[in-house]
């Protein structure tokens, strides 16, 4: 190889290094992941207190809370994306579904209060349970792959993925509006990014259908995945555990204003 290539290949790699850096790191991810989600939560706290209580009479106020909480569905696939790229990238995978438990139970109770007023109704389930669920799901999924062929493998899989939506369902995990479930879009998002990782164009290309059919904005959310750079982008080591317990802060303000 003569010296001219060799610069050409070292050019090549500096431009896509360059690119890399220019994308969206993980901590850039969730970081615009958190803010969708902090729309979310304004949306039933901080806007009834800034517009008046949402309803046919105040239609500002109405108007402002179901924008912000469409808006907030853009971090559906972000957190989907997050969850397998943890799940990927993690050194001990029971660690991390615990840490998501632990996430999910502790947001449990304010969400409750915001969205119910009770402190503890079983009625309805915080949408990092809708993580949590996929997190189980695709280790099941994986060990499956992994230890079973042919039909049983298939057939063992389908009956995960089956299982996995029903406790969405049945849990009404993250249910907004009537119109999103969150957590059974969150595991189809999930599948998607799983099954579909060796195929790049393939698999954003499905996640922006599947975000386009489930009220467009998800769909946006997807966009912003196809300009990932695959850094992780912390620069402490400490920046994740604040990412964990951002959501239950939120939920917490939430409800106690």
């Amino acid at each position: 190889m003569n010296e001219i290539e060799m610069a050409r290949q070292r050019k090549a790699a500096e431009v896509r290094a360059g690119r890399r850096h220019k994308g969206l790191s993980v901590f850039r991810l969730k970081v615009i992941g958190a803010v969708f989600m902090a729309l979310s939560v304004a949306s039933t706290t901080l806007v009834p207190l800034l517009f008046g209580e949402p309803s046919a009479d105040n239609m500002t106020g109405l108007t402002v809370a179901v924008v912000c909480e469409i808006a907030s569905w853009c971090a559906v696939p972000i957190y989907a994306w997050l969850l397998f790229d943890g799940w990927k990238h993690t050194g001990n995978r029971v660690r991390y579904g615990v840490e998501l438990f632990i996430v999910a139970s502790l947001a449990g109770f304010p969400y409750d209060k915001i969205m119910t007023g009770h402190w503890f109704d079983a009625h309805t389930h915080n949408p990092v349970w809708g993580l949590f669920f996929a997190y189980v799901v695709l280790v099941c999924i994986d060990w499956i792959r992994r230890t079973y062929s042919g039909a049983p493998r298939w057939l063992l899989a389908i009956a995960v993925i089956i299982a996995g939506v029903l406790w969405n369902l049945i849990m009404r995990v993250g249910v907004s509006q009537r119109v999103m479930y969150t957590g059974a879009v969150t595991l189809a998002f999930v599948l998607i990014f799983y099954f579909l990782a060796p195929r790049e164009n393939t698999m954003m290309f499905t996640a922006g259908l599947l975000g386009a059919v489930m009220c467009i904005t998800p769909g946006i959310g997807v966009a912003f995945l196809h300009y990932r750079n695959e850094e992780l982008g912390y620069k402490h080591s400490w920046t994740k555990w604040v990412f964990y317990a951002l959501y239950p802060a939120m939920l917490l303000i939430g409800a106690l204003l």
